[in-house]
């Protein structure tokens, strides 16, 4: 059996998703990774670090490449439940009928992040947790199915509070984000400035009353649901038996893995595969597991053992050159932005990407001269509208 060429191209615009994003943001590969991998398993992740490290940006940018419905917010003690969830709908209420106007809040939402996510009071986490585990989102007398996909929590800590711990524990996937290194600075300098210009950019055509230069969706919602479904389809019995070990040395470790991060596991791992286009799970696709630990002190010893046995996979299977379909992919992503793309900041950015594609295929695929001529043509016909708009 092979994956529907539909399947194929759903995987490798996600993977082109998650290659922009990293040439967007220095040193956040790892955390772009867990959102790609959270969503096509409809899990939930927790990224734990201080303000300012760009979570917030990276997720907007992600969810407007994939098409979702989004909803964002910082939560504070004083943060009321209709912020979140909708104000109440008073022409019901006085035909006594209690109802919350959800349009446009968390319970219509597809892929959500809330800040601060544990500062919330107890009525919005009670609800939280219903929606998280069951996508159920109780309306009054109603059970109201939610359309969320996954849901990104931040904090600046993991709570020891024994009251917060089923809902924390329903972030399955966590990591710890901290600020850029020194020896990276210069690209988060680089890359930086080139987001800042952007919001400049945006601003000013606000102000002036102009259309915003809005991206194109990479991937359709509903390919992403789709896409889903196909875990079912993914081998896992020749696994197994390393899968068993490898949790019995974690436990052995003394990293506490409940049976429900177990079996989730299990999942995350099928979704690696997927992702890789691969039919069966094999040993590199244990890689989630590192992120399924419940205390930070907990994640360098999770992240030693399962090393120590992606390693066992061996180079080859790590394979870091893409094939040529793979970036003429990309190019045409590229190519289906360049009608939108005006201003001098976004004409930098799509040269600059143009020009990353180029490097690839010059180091990876040095015979390839008709992809590198196309990239050529793309990035001269980018210099031209640059010289148009602007000389």
């Amino acid at each position: 059996m092979s994956w529907p060429k539909e399947v194929l191209s759903t995987i490798k615009r996600l993977n082109s998703v998650k290659r922009v994003l990293t040439d967007m943001f220095t040193s956040r590969e790892e955390a772009i990774n867990l959102l790609v991998l959270a969503t096509v398993c409809q899990e939930h992740v927790l990224l734990i670090g201080p303000p300012g490290t760009a979570k917030t940006e990276i997720i907007n940018r992600y969810t407007e490449l994939l098409d979702l419905q989004g909803f964002h917010y910082l939560l504070t003690r004083f943060t009321e439940p209709s912020e979140i969830f909708g104000p109440l709908d008073l022409a019901s209420f006085q035909e006594g009928t209690y109802h919350i106007r959800t349009e446009g809040m968390l319970p219509s939402a597809q892929l959500a992040f809330l800040d601060e996510v544990f500062q919330g009071g107890s009525a919005i986490l009670n609800s939280l947790l219903t929606l998280l585990n069951e996508r159920i989102f109780h309306n009054g007398a109603e059970k109201q199915p939610v359309p969320l996909i996954s849901l990104i929590g931040a904090s600046n800590f993991v709570p020891d509070d024994p009251t917060l711990h089923a809902f924390a524990d329903r972030f399955v996937l966590r990591l710890e984000v901290n600020k850029v290194p020194d020896d990276h600075l210069s690209h988060l300098l680089e890359q930086g400035w080139e987001l800042e210009r952007d919001r400049i950019e945006t601003a000013r055509r606000i102000a002036q009353g102009k259309p915003l230069n809005e991206a194109l969706p990479t991937v359709k919602s509903e390919d992403v649901l789709a896409l889903h479904g196909r875990l079912l389809e993914v081998d896992l019995s020749g696994i197994q038996p390393q899968y068993v070990q490898l949790i019995q040395e974690l436990r052995a470790e003394g990293v506490e893995l409940s049976d429900r991060r177990v079996v989730k596991g299990l999942k995350l791992v099928a979704g690696a595969a997927l992702l890789r286009e691969e039919e069966a799970v094999q040993i590199p696709d244990l890689w989630p597991l590192m992120h399924l630990w419940d205390r930070p002190e907990e994640a360098e010893v999770m992240r030693t053992v399962v090393q120590a046995h992606l390693a066992e996979a061996g180079e080859e299977i790590w394979n870091p050159k893409r094939p040529v379909s793979d970036i003429l992919l990309d190019l045409e992503a590229l190519e289906a932005q360049s009608p939108i793309v005006h201003t001098e900041a976004a004409l930098g950015a799509h040269l600059m990407a143009l020009n990353k594609l180029r490097h690839e295929v010059i180091s990876a695929h040095p015979k390839e001269q008709d992809a590198r001529k196309k990239i050529e043509e793309a990035i001269q016909h980018g210099l031209e509208q640059m010289e148009g708009a602007y000389v």
